[in-house]
């Protein structure tokens, strides 16, 4: 390809992401302002009563009240931005609470309960896409095109229910990001979308992803933001970040979680890092 054509193609990239962003409220937004997204869905439903070791998927359908209520105190304590309990709702993750044949019923849900705790406020809604819980071939078991339909079916499920945008989120693995990135863009080309990755070993993925690699990787899939979230401490995803930036200009989506957990004496999963 000469280098002429390369430049060709940049340009026309640049100018259809700008397009993009003029013609979206909230890619608009995020260009001008911060905007702050809620907190760990998981932990804090078993502080309500989720039973440890279940799926907070699960409670869109047996306690739909505490998912709603949990949207509303994160609003009311200022998020800008809620993500659906819908984590875990792929088909191929769902198999493994025999809820595969509810997944367009439970995505549906999850959007809806939190279409009603935003009502008469501001929020936006964020379709949260986690990876499937599986390792693609020839690391695992999964095929690629198992993995490709599970994430079209979210993805489509979750744009028709009414989202404002999608996060591909806690991803480790660049392929198997790299198929949930194409098959949202396949659903929809506008939807802002959301990509990040966990750097549970420090500034490294479980599979030895570097940050510096996720813009080459994925910034020519449509991905609108980049980010970061949970990993190992906080030190640790300000490396990860520091290391993002020198590579990319998207805006930057960064969720850490409040470093490792540990059991106190009564086996419950405390935090020691504060909110300060």
């Amino acid at each position: 390809m000469s280098t002429s054509l390369i430049w060709a193609n940049l340009k026309q990239k640049k100018e259809n992401r700008e397009n993009m962003m003029s013609e979206n409220k909230f890619l608009k937004q995020i260009e001008q302002q911060v905007l702050v997204a809620d907190g760990a869905t998981g932990t804090n439903l078993q502080k309500r009563g989720l039973p440890k070791g279940m799926p907070s998927d699960l409670w869109v359908f047996d306690a739909p009240n505490e998912i709603i209520q949990l949207h509303r105190d994160f609003i009311a304590a200022g998020s800008n931005i809620i993500l659906t309990d819908t984590f875990g709702g792929t088909r191929v993750r769902l198999a493994k609470s025999g809820l595969d044949n509810r997944v367009i019923e439970l995505n549906q849900t999850a959007v809806g309960l939190a279409r009603k705790a935003a009502e008469g406020t501001a929020t936006w809604v964020a379709g949260s896409i986690g990876p499937t819980g599986e390792l693609l071939k020839p690391n695992g078991l999964l095929d690629e095109a198992d993995a490709r339909a599970a994430f079209v079916e979210q993805a489509r499920t979750l744009v028709d229910a009414g989202v404002d945008l999608l996060v591909v989120e806690t991803q480790f693995d660049l392929a198997e990001a790299h198929i949930a990135v194409e098959a949202v863009r396949s659903v929809s080309s506008t939807i802002p979308l959301v990509c990040s990755f966990s750097f549970d070993r420090g500034t490294r993925t479980m599979m030895g992803v570097k940050p510096a690699q996720l813009s080459a990787e994925l910034e020519a899939l449509g991905v609108n933001l980049l980010g970061i979230n949970c990993g190992r401490s906080l030190p640790d995803n300000l490396k990860a970040l520091q290391e993002l930036w020198t590579t990319t200009q998207l805006p930057s989506w960064f969720k850490p979680n409040a470093g490792l957990p540990r059991a106190n004496e009564y086996g419950e999963s405390i935090y020691d890092i504060t909110p300060e």
